[in-house]
């Protein structure tokens, strides 16, 4: 239950809202793992961040730090050290390639994997201290319907959930998708086919999980926002713990990203959450 005094503490973050209107909030999220879903949020970052956008990436997968190694980042703290009291959320953001900022997660900490409210609320209260500033924020979620995996889809303005031609990706980001809608709401997320061989195959993809969709939940709108093909220069890439799109900029795969990005950036907010509750420290929580 939440306290007396959180309940006014979110109460108070409800009004605030966010310090900069203009901040992009995504969450970037798959039903299952394996499916290059951080890869995609270090290169997007990478490439936004290129066209003079600010952009803070929060490895949300807190338990099992994954976006500092692709890297070859080697942070000294972690978002454990802030939700102990320890450090500040600003102590220990790092500096990545294209001066992306980078909000590392803990290694192998099985407490992180589950927050409880309390935790939950300061690391709201910590964000919102640092997003004025920044043009975006990118979550990285873990996979899955964990708690903390819909919780921070939740409280994103927007939802870009990372799919494969495999079965059970299809299957598992469509158990996402309901999870999502029937215990949190959501109604609005958009689509990045991974690992394909062409856009013809993406689409192809993406219209079969829009038909189960449109079938079953029938409130639900999955919008297709790209696709990304398979590379050699992806494998190489992660060996040299580098952003493909920085060492391979002529890549076939840096190419579709790089459509990404130009997409996200030259699209207004309120295009892309005109509908959908544009809440970040809002929808933590609801009623109980």
């Amino acid at each position: 239950m939440v306290s007396g005094n959180q309940a006014t503490t979110l109460k108070n973050i409800a009004s605030n809202g966010m310090k900069s209107s203009s901040l992009r909030v995504l969450a970037v999220s798959s039903g299952k793992g394996g499916v290059g879903k951080t890869n995609i949020v270090a290169n997007l970052a990478y490439l936004i961040s290129k066209q003079n956008k600010k952009v803070l990436v929060v490895d949300a997968d807190l338990g099992l730090n994954n976006i500092d190694i692709l890297l070859g980042l080697y942070p000294k703290f972690h978002i454990g050290d802030v939700l102990s009291g320890e450090k500040t959320v600003q102590d220990i953001i790092i500096k990545g390639p294209a001066d992306i900022s980078l909000l590392p997660a803990g290694g192998g900490l099985q407490e992180l994997t589950q927050l409880d409210d309390e935790k939950k609320i300061l690391l709201m209260e910590e964000l919102d201290r640092v997003s004025d500033g920044y043009d975006f924020l990118i979550f990285d979620t873990g996979a899955g319907i964990s708690t903390n995996v819909t919780y921070f889809c939740s409280a994103a303005h927007e939802i870009l959930l990372v799919a494969t031609a495999e079965p059970t990706s299809l299957t598992d980001v469509y158990a996402l998708i309901k999870t999502l809608y029937i215990k949190h709401s959501q109604k609005y997320f958009r689509m990045i086919i991974n690992s394909v061989d062409s856009e013809r195959e993406a689409q192809l993809i993406f219209r079969n999980l829009a038909a189960v969709t449109d079938r079953f939940l029938p409130n639900v709108s999955i919008e297709y926002l790209g696709y990304i093909v398979s590379d050699s220069s992806v494998t190489k890439a992660v060996r040299q713990q580098k952003a493909f799109s920085e060492i391979y900029p002529y890549a076939k795969v840096t190419q579709c990203v790089k459509k990404l990005a130009q997409k996200m950036i030259a699209e207004k907010r309120s295009e892309v959450d005109e509908e959908q509750p544009s809440l970040f420290w809002r929808t933590a929580f609801t009623a109980r």
